[in-house]
């Protein structure tokens, strides 16, 4: 572990949260108030409490703008009547990320970014070095899931994000330190940019969002060889990924969250390390990360190889 003098913060920004520290790292390294950063996230979603049915909103909120307390559930929904994404096309692109991440364990693309975790239980000594979620799938199979959050719905356990725990981290420097210390990059952290939409599609974030960091670095979808874009739910990922106009072959290629999670803290950094690493596999020189935010976001960041 560290040393104790060495401090910590927490951040929150919900599905976004890894990826805010990695952007407020590299923040105080450009203001000079630090040459080293370590950035990232955990989460224990299996942890979380289930309150059950018994919600307790503030009562301003919950008068005046109760669209805040809309269930991410709901909110999928919302994208997939008011967009059209068909139920088909969710469980086609459920089944598809399923595939890419069972592939892509296959083939161990993943072990490079993976630090293996010693695991004592029940007297055993365990290796946990593989994800769990992935499952080889086919539409088909998902097809005949219920909705699990309307009852004419569309979004379903099979085409949503799973319940996951997971932590990553990542090591920011600044290009002297680096250069000082014997490091080669990955990559520069080109850009990072945050946008508001409205809570009750909040799925919709990364069409907001990426265009912004798009603007800000002088880029466009033409410029970009790789894209981790999380799928909080198939609706939301298939309506970014068609709204802004990115090949899909391009985009989640070692599979996405329906097949390997979102634990939501950790989702930002765990999206970085999976990309930098397949830039680097495939020699790419711009890549995104993004994600939508519960309660109303969206996130972006664009990485540069080095």
């Amino acid at each position: 572990g560290l040393p104790i003098e060495v401090p910590a913060m927490t951040v929150n920004r919900f599905c976004s949260s890894g990826l805010q520290t990695l952007a407020t790292g590299a923040a105080q390294i450009q203001a000079g108030w630090s040459d080293i950063v370590l950035t990232g996230g955990v989460e224990s979603m299996s942890m979380v409490p289930m309150g059950g049915q018994k919600p307790s909103p503030n009562p301003y909120l919950a008068d005046e703008f109760p669209q805040a307390y809309e269930s991410m559930g709901i909110t999928s929904e919302n994208v997939s009547t008011r967009y059209g994404i068909s139920r088909e096309a969710q469980d086609a692109f459920a089944a598809e990320s399923q595939n890419r991440a069972v592939a892509a364990i296959a083939e161990g693309r993943f072990k490079d970014e993976i630090i293996p975790i010693e695991v004592h239980l029940n007297g055993s000594t365990l290796i946990f070095d593989t994800d769990e979620g992935p499952r080889p799938s086919t539409p088909e199979g998902l097809a005949k899931l219920r909705p699990a959050f309307k009852v004419d719905g569309a979004s379903t356990a099979g085409n949503s994000s799973q319940t996951s725990d997971g932590a990553a981290i990542e090591l920011l420097m600044s290009k002297e330190k680096a250069a000082e210390l014997g490091f080669e990059p990955l990559a520069e952290l080109v850009t990072f940019q945050v946008a508001g939409v409205h809570p009750d599609e909040m799925g919709i974030g990364p069409t907001k969002a990426i265009p912004k960091a798009f603007a800000k670095a002088g880029l466009s979808v033409d410029d970009i060889g790789l894209v981790e874009l999380n799928e909080a739910f198939a609706s939301q990922a298939l309506y970014c990924v068609d709204q802004l106009g990115f090949d899909p072959a391009i985009v989640n290629v070692n599979g996405g969250a329906i097949a390997l999670g979102h634990p939501l803290g950790c989702t930002g950094a765990k999206l970085t390390a999976t990309l930098l690493h397949e830039m680097k596999r495939r020699d790419v020189e711009y890549g995104i990360v993004s994600m939508c935010i519960g309660g109303g976001m969206g996130a972006a960041a664009i990485f540069k190889r080095v």
